[in-house]
């Protein structure tokens, strides 16, 4: 395991001590790898996933961080359709720039609390 992996693996395990998902209030976990980016409301307490969303789904030829935004709009609507309209949200040791931004951006312009 490289030292980039092993730097975002611990920055996580210290997030997740202070972020956990309740059924008021679930968890938008994302997960990037180099060329998808996925999306999950989770309730930890029952460990349940309520909700997911990935960019496997889309075939269209744009960026990246086009993609982020569209997988955001659809984990937004995936929420709703289960009843969630506020989140915590995680982001998986990454840092809040470029796809994970964009990403959180486009949930909350389509309507999830965070």
């Amino acid at each position: 395991m490289n030292q980039k992996i092993k730097r975002r693996i611990r920055i996580k395990a210290h997030i997740r001590t202070r972020v956990a998902g309740t059924a008021e209030r679930p968890r938008l976990s994302v997960f990037r790898s180099n060329a998808q980016i996925y999306a999950q409301v989770i309730d930890d307490r029952k460990g349940v996933t309520l909700a997911s969303a990935s960019s496997l789904s889309i075939k269209d030829k744009i960026t990246k961080t086009e993609k982020a935004a569209q997988v955001g709009k659809a984990i937004a609507v995936a929420a709703k359709e289960a009843g969630v309209e506020q989140v915590v949200f995680d982001r998986n040791g990454y840092l809040y720039h470029g796809r994970v931004k964009q990403l959180a951006d486009a949930a909350r312009e389509a309507g999830l609390k965070f």
